[in-house]
């Protein structure tokens, strides 16, 4: 019920500041608003991005597994909010990326979640080491005759 709530009140809240906004700046500099917020969230979606293939390819670097998980789902949802039209939701995304919100957040749902701890052990395969993959055979090409290497006989 609650989740039902949300996408009913959350337009109306959204209708009204756009409304009382837009009373006292204009309608111009409202859109104006509007649009930078979701050209930000693109922006932190793509940064984010950027930085997860930068850390696929150097390795983390002294940065702890979740604490990176941790900020990139807080840059996530703060990029998801600001694309969204509207100035509860932009400002409920500029604060999600504030580091102070995202440690009391980050401690509020330790104190709630349970971490189990699971240990994987390697198998051997029925079939014996199977390595599945795909490949593409590539011929380097011979490489061209200089002029000078020519010789007539």
């Amino acid at each position: 019920m609650p989740l039902v709530l949300v996408f009913l009140v959350l337009p109306l809240i959204e209708i009204a500041l756009f409304i009382v906004i837009g009373g006292r700046i204009g309608l111009w500099p409202t859109l104006a608003l509007i649009v930078l917020g979701g050209l930000s969230g693109v922006l932190i979606l793509r940064a984010n991005k950027a930085r997860a293939s930068q850390v696929m390819h150097q390795g983390l670097q002294g940065l702890s597994p979740g604490t990176f998980l941790a900020q990139g789902a807080f840059q996530i949802v703060a990029g998801i909010l600001l694309i969204l039209p509207g100035f509860l939701t932009d400002a409920v995304g500029l604060v999600l990326l504030l580091p102070p919100v995202q440690r009391a957040i980050l401690r509020a749902l330790k104190t709630r979640v349970k971490v189990q701890e699971v240990h994987l052990q390697a198998r051997p395969h029925p079939e014996g080491d199977i390595i599945e993959g795909e490949f593409e055979a590539r011929e380097e090409p011979e490489p061209k005759p200089r002029i000078d290497d020519r010789r007539d006989h």
